[in-house]
Order: C-alpha cells, then structure tokens, then sequence
C-alpha cells in the first residue's frame, strides 16, 4: 500500500513538473523588433471629413421601401469634392452605389490587391435616440470621440482607405502592383447589388487579386484577461449565416379558454431546449491559432491552462464559453431574435413562431444546423422550417480560410507594428459577415481587420447606441492604411 501511495505521489510531482515546465515555456515566440514608422498628417482636416462622412444618412433598411437615395448620391458628390484629387489619378467605375477605383501599378505582371469598406450603415433602434450622448447624424467631435452612426461600421474605414490613398497620391506615390479600392453601399443588407457586382466584373475581367483587405476586427483593448498590449487580430476567414423558424403549434380558439399548453408555450419550451443545446464547439482552427498567440502573454496561471491544454481543454472551453465574444469563436452561436403570434389579444395562436439566426462556424454546414436543431425541438408539436433569403438561399456558408503565413498577411502585421509599436497580432475568425463573402470569389486570400484600437465599452456601439471612434485612434489607423498601401502595393 505504501508502494502504491509512493507512486502515486511520485506521480504527481512528475505530472506538475511537466506542466509547469511547459507552462515556462509557452512564452511570445522571437522576432525581430519593426522600425517605427509616422507620416505628418493634417488630423484636424480628416477627423472633419470622417465627422462630415457621418452627416450623411446612408441607411441600409431591410426593404428599399425607407431607402433615401439622396444622402447615398450626395455622399458620392461629397466624396468627389472631397478627394478630388484621388478621382483625377485613378479610374472609377460605379456598381449602383458602389464605388470601385482602380489605381494602375506599374509593373502589371504582379497580382493587384484591394482595399475595401462599406458606407453604408444600419437603421437606429426607434425609441432610443434620446440615449445617444451625442446625436447619431451629427458627426460630433467632442471628448476625444467623433460620434454616430458609421464612425465604427464602417465610414472610419472607408475615409481612413480615402484619406490614406489621397496622402500617397499628394507625395507623389506610385505603386508597383495595381490598387484597387471598393466602396461599398449595401454591405448591411448583403452586398448582393454592389460588392457581389463588383466581384463578378473582376472575375470576367479576368482580375485575380493577390488578397484583399476589408473591414473585420480591431485592435482589441481589454478583452483577453491579464493581456495589457492591443491585440490586433486579423480575421482570416468568417462565419456565415443562416436563419430558421421553430414553429409551436395549438389548437386556437377564443382565450378565455385556453388548453394546458398553448402554442406560445409549446414555442417558449423548445426555445429554451434550443438554448441549453447549443452546436458543439471547441478550440481548435482558427481559435486555437489565436489563443495560443495570446495565451503566450498572460498571466502564469492562465499559461499553465493554455499550455497545458492536453490537459486542461474542457476547463479552457467552458471558461471561453461564459464570454459571449469568444464563445462566438468556439462554435456555431444560437440567437432567437424574432417572435409572432396571433393576431388579437384574445384569440388563441394556432402558431406561435420564433426567428432564430445562426451564425455558421466553418466546421458546420447549414445541413448540419438543420440536423441539429431538429433533433433537439422537433415533435408533433414544433416543426422546423428553413428560410429563404433573396440571393442567398437557405444562407451562407462559412468562408475559405486564408493562410496567415502570406505575404500579404506579413504586409498587415508589419503595417500594424510599425505604427503601434509593442503589439500582439493574431490570426482570427470574424464572427459577423462582410462584403469578403464576394470578393473572396476573387482574391488567393482575404483579410478582415480595421486597424483601429476598440474597447468593450466601445463595443456596445456596433449596430447599438452611442457609436464612436476615438480621435487619436482614428490617426493611427490612417497611418497603418498609408503603410499598408506603401508595403503591399510594393512587395
């Protein structure tokens, strides 16, 4: 017995000896340090245009129905005006609303690339303009912010492509791979009618692009326990979307009698299994790729789990499941964001139906959501029932997943730290949608990654209230742009 019990101990000093060992060992793997790099800008001049470009009321509206085609044509107006330079050196072709420049590169036999953006922006919530700080139209600078609708998703990034462009033009600048620029104008409704357009006229026209570089995460401040750099990651592929109906069915009638269990209950219970079911997920892909990066400057107790992750793999993935943001990383996410039911106060529903998005993890296909919700609702009592989209179908799979070994993907991180400085950059996996769901169709690689610094408290402003950028952040992020541009357009 003794034996046994000095075994086991032996045992176990072994096992803490290898995981701490490999916990000291999982330290940020070497490279050489970047040159910093600055560009003398006129600040005041682009944070007034980024703040004139949130003036106008671009909305994107699920039907064309509240569309107001005046402020889009007025921000092409304002943008010719604005960059006339750039429109008397590059060619402009117009897809709808969509603008597609192209900035021809001397050497032609190098693949072009493309920077893109959208300005187009999502509708406020009614009822909760008065929560806004700052009126979400007005562009105002003020606390170190430029506020509204648009100065995250996605105007900051189409003025800082514009305003980057325009500052290499004026230095006399000329790129050896052509450049082309997309500027979107129904990215929020799927891009079908612009960026999809723009796609299929660089495929006839026989255009394979090196890779193309469109909005996506961010640097991220604060969101990774005990990191305290930016944490730049740059999307390398996206989630897609489909979006399904569960529908509870009853018997109907007049109210004042109701059944033990009316079709809104029988919906309310299958949602609830709907949501302590949710798909499968785990780290590995793409996550696991960014997390091993990452988990490199955390703490040492958080090292010892990352490190150690034949080990400690469920206890990782349960504890990045309480995040929503990288729960969202891990698996196919499950969100009811739509109810119906009868038509009157007092009539009973026959069918009680309940809207549920999905965003599709690349490891899932929508046949394999179907599978999965199915088995865990659907009974005599609730039915499933896939929803068509216009252009899209039954949905849209997840992307291709691009390298994040290319030259391309260098000539972002580069970018990024020799502007930043000291800063983490990762592979990551966008868990939202982009117009790169088209131009992926045309690119060896596509990227997702706006190159401006966000807090979780900034966060709330995606598609919410009181969006902004802040003003410093803005700069920097033109000037990873400018140098995006000098090193991929000459590399």
């Amino acid at each position: 017995m003794r034996r046994i019990f000095k075994l086991l101990v032996i045992s176990i000093l072994v096992l803490l000896v290898i995981i701490i060992t490999r916990a000291l060992l999982h330290t940020p793997e070497t490279s050489s340090l970047q040159e910093t790099v600055d560009y003398s800008l006129d600040e005041d001049l682009m944070l007034a245009h980024l703040s004139e470009s949130i003036r106008f009321k671009t909305i994107s509206h699920e039907n064309s129905q509240g569309l107001n085609a005046g402020a889009f044509d007025n921000f092409q107006a304002w943008v010719s005006q604005t960059y006339s330079q750039l429109h008397q050196t590059l060619e402009l072709k117009m897809f709808n609303g969509t603008m597609l420049y192209k900035w021809v590169g001397t050497d032609p036999t190098l693949k072009p690339i493309l920077l893109t953006g959208h300005y187009d922006v999502v509708p406020i919530i009614p009822g909760t303009e008065s929560l806004w700080q700052q009126p979400p139209f007005s562009g105002t600078i003020d606390d170190g912010f430029v506020w509204g609708r648009g100065a995250l998703d996605d105007k900051s990034g189409v003025i800082g492509i514009l305003e980057a462009t325009s500052y290499l033009i004026a230095g006399g600048y000329q790129p050896k791979r052509t450049i082309y620029l997309s500027f979107g104008h129904d990215e929020e409704i799927g891009g079908a009618k612009g960026a999809g357009l723009v796609a299929d006229y660089l495929e006839a026209s026989e255009v394979q692009l090196a890779w193309s570089l469109d909005e996506g995460s961010f640097l991220l401040d604060g969101f990774l326990p005990g990191v305290d750099k930016l944490v730049a990651t740059v999307n390398v592929a996206e989630k897609g979307s489909t979006t399904l109906q569960i529908v509870g069915k009853g018997a109907g009638g007049h109210s004042s009698m109701p059944p033990s269990q009316t079709a809104v209950g029988v919906l309310a219970e299958a949602i609830t299994k709907l949501e302590e079911n949710p798909m499968s997920g785990e780290l590995d892909g793409l996550a696991l790729a960014m997390f091993d990066t990452t988990s490199r400057e955390m703490p040492f107790t958080l090292k010892i789990l990352f490190a150690n992750r034949w080990l400690f793999s469920g206890l990782i993935e349960a504890m990045l499941a309480k995040d929503p943001a990288t729960n969202a990383m891990l698996r196919t996410t499950t969100a009811p964001t739509m109810l119906s039911a009868s038509v009157k106060t007092n009539v009973l529903a026959i069918e009680a139906i309940a809207t549920v998005n999905f965003r599709v993890h690349p490891r899932d296909t929508i046949g394999s959501i179907v599978d999965h919700v199915s088995a865990v609702v659907e009974n005599n009592n609730v039915e499933v029932r896939p929803m068509a989209w216009d252009g899209f179908g039954l949905g849209q799979p997840a992307s291709e997943v691009s390298s994040w070994e290319s030259k391309g993907y260098q000539n972002i991180e580069q970018s990024v730290k020799n502007i930043y400085g000291n800063v983490i950059v990762a592979p990551g996996l966008m868990v939202a949608a982009s117009d790169s769901r088209h131009y992926g169709r045309v690119a060896d690689n596509a990227y997702r990654f706006n190159p401006f610094p966000l807090t979780r408290d900034q966060l709330a402003g995606f598609h919410g209230t009181n969006e902004r950028i802040g003003t410093d952040d803005f700069v920097r992020g033109v000037k990873v742009y400018i140098r995006i541009l000098e090193l991929g357009s000459n590399q």
